[in-house]
């Protein structure tokens, strides 16, 4: 708020003007009381932006009032009374006392002391007679007793400063004077000020405008003040400033509290403190608890990070966000910021990452709760290549033991050769091969053909084959590769002479053929023929040579 000037100006309020400014009347020399005969100038004051042309003097005295007017601002006078001024348009300014008196001895005082002013009092006798001592009195009772100075010199004039004062004059000869008493009142240079504020119960986040209101009298409307604000009598919340008005730009919770400003001059002469204010600041409780992960919808490939954030529609102050698995009750970490939103980070992800989380938020008003997300982890798409392709993995590993395999009982059909001699390995090696761990190939090595099936219609072609899965222990979705048919003809050794070996043995030495078949929708089961023409352009990665 701003303080109240010594004017007010002219502003329109509904059409009309609004009301004018007030002046004040200074005195020289600046006592009210003087002897008869003397003369005091008045001047009329306040008038900043213009000169009015004339003044209205109006005098009050014994139920009498007269009225001059004058060109000019000033005003000579030679007589008792209550004075005031008007200019036109403006109000009457407030009365000025003056006293010319016919006593030997007078106390001479200001008009109007100010706390905080300094402010003397003269004792003055009429005539040619020097005083050579004066004492002052203060409520009866002497305060001030020399023979050097004939001036009492208050130098910071405040409320207990008033009451009723009389001087002694001594002049040569032993002869003394009393003065008549005076009574001086210090007038409050500007109230108590008072701390209001835009609201009293704001809420959190929001910004919170302090005023620290007083006013100045009009003869004193040319002081300056400075501010400062508090908040419980310990934490400054500014420095020493001119402005009446602080901002609060963001108030928390934890702001809550006693609230105070004060008021200084400039000379720190007069200093007055508001009284307290008490401001809550509101919390609003947390609602709206979401978890979102990104990527998004919970599907993220394995050894990608998966971030996820938990945020609140609603909720102010330092919020608590925790994550948690539903699956597995695990706790997976915490966080306390003062956000609406906060991110838990898995840098790497692995299938062990899959299941069901959720998020809890708290700003202490309890915890809230988020919604079940499903997290799925799939893998790589270049891992289902390598099932075909081969190389240093275990599952490629496990495809070639696959295919070693088939290949045996493709031979065992034409020779009954052993399965530790086709593949020349020790016998150990191959019940190993038939046991291999993890569902690969458990229980699933096909016993031989019987003997009326194994001549087929296709005599340069082996028989129709039923295709098998590759696990056992794999969660399959639609689309994914979950058989393949290999089979192996072997050429024989290039010094061996065999003229019973068939054409398709001799062109097709060393081949490897690859079946790759996805299951769709309401298959169970694939089968593979030689003669598919599809089933021949599928092979990949596999050297081949075509047959017949």
């Amino acid at each position: 708020m701003l303080l109240w000037a010594s004017l007010l100006f002219l502003a329109p309020v509904s059409g009309q003007l609004a009301t004018a400014p007030k002046p004040t009347i200074s005195l020289h020399p600046p006592w009210t009381t003087v002897f008869k005969g003397e003369t005091v100038n008045l001047t009329c004051d306040g008038f900043h932006f213009y000169a009015p042309e004339k003044i209205k003097w109006y005098r009050h005295f014994l139920g009498r009032e007269t009225q001059i007017e004058t060109l000019g601002n000033t005003f000579q006078v030679h007589s008792s009374g209550d004075y005031r001024c008007q200019a036109e348009g403006s109000q009457l300014s407030n009365p000025v006392r003056l006293h010319f008196s016919s006593d030997p001895l007078i106390l001479q005082a200001p008009d109007a002391v100010f706390e905080g002013d300094m402010f003397v009092l003269r004792c003055k006798k009429r005539g040619k007679e020097k005083l050579i001592a004066v004492k002052y009195t203060y409520n009866g009772k002497v305060i001030s007793n020399s023979n050097k100075t004939l001036d009492l010199l208050i130098p910071q004039a405040s409320s207990n400063n008033g009451g009723y004062y009389q001087c002694i004059g001594s002049v040569e000869g032993n002869y003394m004077f009393r003065s008549s008493t005076k009574v001086i009142k210090i007038q409050e240079l500007f109230p108590r000020p008072k701390l209001t504020v835009t609201a009293s119960q704001p809420t959190e986040g929001n910004s919170v405008n302090l005023s620290c209101e007083t006013q100045l009298p009009l003869e004193r409307s040319d002081t300056q003040l400075h501010f400062v604000f508090f908040r419980d009598n310990e934490v400054i919340l500014s420095d020493w400033s001119r402005s009446p008005e602080f901002q609060i730009t963001t108030i928390w919770r934890e702001d809550s509290g006693s609230y105070w400003c004060g008021a200084e001059t400039m000379t720190h002469s007069v200093h007055k403190r508001s009284l307290p204010l008490q401001i809550q600041v509101q919390r609003i409780p947390v609602s709206g608890v979401l978890l979102e992960t990104q990527p998004q919808e919970g599907h993220v490939v394995e050894g990608e990070t998966l971030i996820l954030v938990c945020s609140v529609a609603e909720g102010t102050g330092d919020t608590t966000f925790s994550w948690h698995r539903e699956d597995t009750k695990e706790s997976l970490g915490r966080k306390s910021q003062r956000s609406q939103k906060a991110e838990l980070r898995i840098p790497v992800t692995s299938e062990s990452h899959a299941g069901e989380y959720y998020c809890t938020a708290d700003n202490g008003y309890g915890h809230i709760r988020s919604e079940v997300v499903n997290i799925t982890v799939r893998s790589p798409p270049g891992n289902r290549s390598g099932l075909i392709a081969g190389g240093a993995t275990g599952v490629s590993l496990s495809i070639l033991l696959a295919a070693a395999l088939l290949f045996c009982c493709w031979h065992q059909r034409k020779s009954e050769t052993p399965l530790s001699q086709s593949l020349n390995l020790p016998s150990h090696a191959s019940e190993a091969l038939l046991s291999t761990g993890d569902g690969f190939l458990k229980n699933r090595i096909r016993s031989p053909p019987t003997p009326g099936l194994r001549e087929s219609a296709h005599p340069t072609c082996p028989a129709a084959v039923e295709l098998q899965q590759l696990y056992s222990n794999v969660h399959r979705k639609e689309g994914d590769l979950v058989y393949s048919e290999i089979q192996i003809i072997q050429q024989g050794e290039e010094k061996e002479t065999n003229t019973s070996r068939t054409s398709l043995e001799d062109k097709c030495a060393s081949v490897i053929y690859s079946e790759v078949k996805r299951q769709l929708s309401g298959d169970s089961a694939g089968m593979v023929r030689c003669k598919d023409e599809e089933a021949m352009e599928s092979y990949e990665n596999v050297p081949h040579k075509t047959c017949p």
